[in-house]
């Protein structure tokens, strides 16, 4: 294996997590194109985070997260199938990771599937007032694209990761997915911060 491979298999690996062999299968399918490569591994693991969602997680851990000298505070439950899973390195950097996401990001949702009825349609009579003087056979289209927007600010999975704008904070829950090999859900938090309701 040339020199350049091997470094390249190596940075795949550290930026990906994946395996070796999975890194020099990727490379060898991409004809050495680094960027395929990564994409390939991406959807790889999002079809390994697909099989492994519908199973049981009911270990994890509460993490915490405080900022500005005691002014945010977040705790976030992510769980994950075992215990050995939850005592694990990347497992716990995670979860830090997420706490300080929340902290600094404000999301009101985990998931668009937890999205509030009632906040979702103040959302869209806000938006119906901002398009009632375009043409009215673009005004749901209009809206449905605010609304998009919108749910990349309030669900954390749609967010864009604070460490790495290029990808959501799905993107990094499908990696850890993958490379633990278990289900792992972010499944509630609370972020508290002094002067607000």
């Amino acid at each position: 294996m040339a020199i350049n491979q091997a470094d390249q298999v190596k940075v795949l690996r550290e930026e990906t997590g994946a395996g070796i062999m999975d890194c020099k299968r990727a490379l060898t399918e991409a004809k050495g194109d680094f960027k395929a490569a990564k994409d390939l591994l991406r959807k790889r693991g999002f079809e390994i985070a697909q099989k492994k969602s519908g199973r049981a997680a009911k270990e994890g851990q509460v993490f915490s997260y405080v900022h500005l000298g005691g002014k945010i505070g977040v705790l976030v439950e992510i769980n994950c199938e075992t215990d050995f899973v939850a005592r694990n390195s990347e497992f716990q950097q995670f979860g830090r990771d997420i706490a300080m996401q929340i902290a600094a990001s404000h999301p009101l949702f985990v998931s668009r599937e937890e999205v509030d009825v009632k906040w979702l349609e103040q959302e869209k009579e806000i938006f119906r007032a901002q398009v009632k003087e375009k043409p009215a056979k673009i005004q749901d289209q209009i809206i449905q694209g605010k609304l998009e927007k919108r749910f990349q600010e309030v669900c954390l999975l749609d967010q864009q990761f604070i460490k790495n704008e290029e990808i959501t904070i799905q993107n990094l829950l499908t990696g850890l997915i993958s490379k633990l090999g278990e289900n792992v859900i972010i499944k509630r938090f609370r972020r508290f911060e002094i002067g607000s309701d």
